[in-house]
């Protein structure tokens, strides 16, 4: 073999060779790159029962299903949340990246402090006329906007039926257990309390805490169950341990849905939006703010879960698609509209310490 043709099969094997190892660089970047591209999972706390599954169903497994981001729950109260929330970004290792509070809490500063400022988040959605006010801001995005209410059993009371905090405090005219909340928000108890000893709903704030309390001491003895979470206050109407209540209205929808004789009054019930909040530093933050703005893109996810939950969208688009029967019975019907409170929520964000202060040493009692 010649010298020119020993130096050409050199060169062939060299450019195959060279060809090759392209090839394979390509191949160990495009994997990395498939590897680092994959999907992390999304922790979000919720308050667990129907509320859970209802998004799980409706909203995170369509989500999945999208975008191939998994979603996963956990399970606390609102105080729970904000509490385990604090204390992971205390100590640096934040295991979360959504909690979900209520709209007052959730701009509190306390949470502000551990949460992500969504203001550059929220540009994309400002020319949205469907959206309500406030619907995404610097706190986070509201989810759905519910009101914790006047509920009661109507097998018990098929005569004339309870219809305000009045009524609730009239154990003479409506006799049977009751029940309320007690966990670390207590203004709605308070403001029930004054509403019902005569105090004019548009003169409700600030509120007189002491004559709160004496309008409480009033009807304590008939309380037989202080529910702490959505569940419990359910189960508590399924057993009977209460009649008349002061529940979510989610959780009324839950009863309802379920075939219980459960009736609501929209007379001084308090209307507050559920709020999800992304943690500072949190595991996946880009995979949150996917999950939100899945949502808020989608006006036929928030109809379904409005409509399951018994509670008002955000969309206008979302509410037109609800059935008229649901539209009738959420906190956005015009008639439930002139009943709820107007409540200010700067005065019970200010006051959250001095309210949960006096709620402990009256209930301890």
């Amino acid at each position: 073999m010649t010298n020119s043709s020993t130096l050409r099969i050199k060169l062939r094997m060299a450019a195959y060779l060279t060809a090759t190892l392209v090839r394979q660089i390509g191949l160990a970047i495009l994997l990395t790159t498939a590897a680092a591209a994959q999907p992390a999972e999304v922790i979000v706390a919720t308050t667990g029962g129907i509320y859970d599954r209802t998004l799980k169903e409706v909203w995170f497994e369509p989500f999945t299903k999208a975008t191939g981001i998994k979603v996963s729950t956990v399970s606390a109260t609102d105080s729970e949340q904000r509490a385990r929330a604090q204390a992971m970004a205390n100590a640096g290792q934040v295991t979360w990246d959504i909690i979900n509070n209520v709209d007052i809490i959730a701009e509190s500063a306390q949470n502000r402090s551990f949460t992500r400022d969504l203001s550059v988040f929220c540009e994309q959605f400002r020319p949205r006329k469907d959206l309500a006010e406030k619907t995404c801001n610097p706190a986070g995005v509201r989810i759905t906007f519910n009101a914790t209410l006047l509920a009661f059993n109507s097998a018990r009371f098929k005569g004339i039926q309870p219809r305000s905090w009045a009524d609730f405090w009239d154990s003479v005219r409506f006799p049977g257990p009751r029940a309320l909340p007690s966990f670390n928000d207590p203004w709605r108890v308070f403001a029930a309390a004054l509403l019902a000893d005569g105090v004019p709903a548009e003169k409700l704030f600030p509120l007189d805490i002491d004559r709160a309390v004496k309008k409480l001491d009033q009807i304590k003895p008939q309380i037989q169950l202080w529910w702490r979470t959505g569940d419990q206050s359910q189960q508590g109407f399924r057993n009977g341990e209460y009649v008349l209540g002061m529940i979510w209205g989610t959780r009324a929808a839950g009863l309802k849905a379920e075939g219980q004789p459960v009736q609501v009054s929209y007379n001084g019930a308090f209307m507050l939006a559920d709020t999800m909040q992304i943690l500072r530093n949190g595991p996946n933050s880009g995979g949150a703010e996917a999950l939100l703005k899945f949502y808020l893109d989608n006006p036929s996810v928030q109809a379904k879960v409005a409509e399951r939950l018994n509670v008002t969208p955000p969309s206008l688009d979302a509410a037109a698609m609800m059935s008229e029967a649901a539209r009738a019975n959420i906190p956005s019907s015009p008639e439930a509209l002139q009943a709820i409170v107007k409540h200010d929520s700067v005065w019970i964000s200010a006051n959250q310490a001095k309210m949960l202060d006096a709620w402990n040493a009256w209930i301890q009692q």
